[in-house]
Formats: structure tokens, sequence, C-alpha cells
């Protein structure tokens, strides 16, 4: 028997462990824009007795992402979502990362906020980048919480040409995730849904190691060294946070972000009001 269907976009290192922590006792449908790692998923987990349907999905095209939903409209009711496919600034340019990474949210959490099913929860992967950089104004905060999805390209501030590096656009696309979110979390929660997102900070995947071999793997060293746990996450780590997001014990958390960190961006503000409080800069 089965308890509703979970859908997990990405099959990335936190994609996979949310996949092995939440697919017992439900119909799985995984969606990802490689039809090789969606083979290899799908072989890992019927291997183990899931029941696993898999389809190509490009998350930053609105026709594509209807229609995977439509997909698990059709297998069942959705009582989960767990949104982690994405890009890194590691693998491409500022235009990639706003489609993706800042389109590509918008639209699945629009989707699947039309037909989740009573009693349903989604979470959508953010990142720490979304909390270390400047915050955005209250003017652009509401721009891209509040604009249509298919409009979000439109918005001024999200023109590639401001952004010199991938990762500049990477940390506006991740915080407007977490806006995102709470706006959407209205809709969700008038089909009787809740809608959160989960901030990790260094996490040990595939892309986790391709950001601490580029250019900026300084920089995130120096943040982890700096958190009350300096050790780097683990996909486990993401994934308990993502169970607990989805289950009933969470009935009352809806349009928030958790932070899975190990403490860095906490330590981070505490060094920021510490350094004003002193005068510094």
């Amino acid at each position: 028997m089965h308890t509703g269907v979970l859908v997990v976009t990405g099959t990335g290192g936190i994609g996979q462990a949310a996949l092995s922590r939440l697919s017992i006792g439900r119909r799985v449908l995984v969606g990802d824009v490689s039809e090789e790692s969606l083979a290899s998923t799908a072989e890992r987990l019927r291997g183990s007795g899931h029941d696993v349907t898999t389809q190509v999905v490009d998350v930053s095209d609105r026709a594509s992402v209807d229609d995977f939903a439509r997909t698990a409209d059709g297998l069942g009711p959705v009582m989960a979502l767990v949104h982690t496919a994405g890009v890194s600034p590691a693998m491409g340019t500022a235009e990639m990362m706003l489609k993706v990474d800042y389109l590509g949210t918008a639209l699945v959490t629009d989707a699947f906020g039309g037909i989740v099913a009573r009693g349903g929860a989604g979470v959508v992967m953010s990142s720490i980048a979304g909390h270390v950089g400047p915050a955005f104004s209250p003017e652009l905060a509401r721009s891209v919480a509040l604009t249509p999805a298919d409009e979000l390209l439109g918005v001024p501030e999200a023109a590639p040409e401001n952004f010199p590096h991938p990762s500049m656009a990477y940390a506006f696309a991740k915080q407007a995730n977490r806006l995102r979110v709470a706006a959407d979390a209205k809709a969700w929660a008038a089909r009787g849904a809740r809608l959160n997102s989960i901030s990790p900070g260094l996490i040990s995947t595939p892309l986790g190691q391709l950001e601490l071999a580029s250019d900026t793997g300084a920089n995130m060293r120096a943040l982890m060294a700096m958190g009350a746990i300096t050790r780097i996450g683990t996909p486990e780590d993401v994934a308990g946070a993502i169970d607990f997001l989805v289950s009933p014990a969470a009935g009352f958390i809806t349009g928030n972000d958790l932070l899975v960190d190990g403490g860095m961006v906490g330590a981070l503000r505490v060094g920021r009001e510490s350094l004003s409080a002193m005068g510094g800069h």
C-alpha cells in the first residue's frame, strides 16, 4: 500500500539522500535533465523494491515543468515534493543560475502548488549563499516574491549583466528562493499543504566538492571554519531536515527557511554584530 506520491527533482547528492530516506511506502517520481542519471537512480531504487517512475524535466521551462506535474498528479495524491534540481556557480554562467535556480524554483513551486494534496508538503533547496550577501531592498524583495513566475527574468535586477561572477547570480537566486517560498506558502495553504525551504551549508556532494575546488573554495572553507560545527555536512544531514519538514511533526511550519549549515550563518551574523557594536565596519 502506498501513502501517496513522493516527487524529487534532481539526482545529485541531496536528491539521492532524500530518495533513500523518504521512498519507503510511497510511489516515487524522479525528475532530472539527465536521462542517464534517471536510469541509474531508477535501477538503484527498484533494486530495493521501490515503485519508481522517472521523467526528464527541464525546470527552467514552463511546459516541461507543467508536464512533469501532470505526471505526478496522475500517479496519485502528491504528498511530498523535494526540489533539489539546480546548478552551482562552478557549473555555468550567471544566465544559467538565473534560469535554473531563480526561475526554475518558482516554476516548480507554482506548478505543484496547483496539484499538491491536502496534508502534503514541499521543500525547496535554497543555500546559505542567500543569507551571507547583502539583503534585498524591500522593493526588490516584494518583486521577486510576487511577480508571476513567467515574468521573473524580466525583473530589472535579475538581468545577467548585473552579475560579473556566477556566484553573485547564484546568491541572488537563492535569496529569491526563500522569499518566493514565503509568498507561495499562502497558495499552498489554500490546498491544505505546506511549503518550506532549506539552506544547506557546505555539503559533501559532487556539486559541493566542485565548488570547493573552484575559485571560491577558499572563501567556503573560511566560512565553514567559523561555524559551531566545523565539519563538512553530509547529504544525510540535509535529508534528515527534509524528512522532518514533510512530516506531520512540522505541521505548523510553513513559509520558512531552515538553515542546515553547522552554525555558519549564525556565527557570521554574530561576528558582524560584534564588529558593529565595537565600531567596526
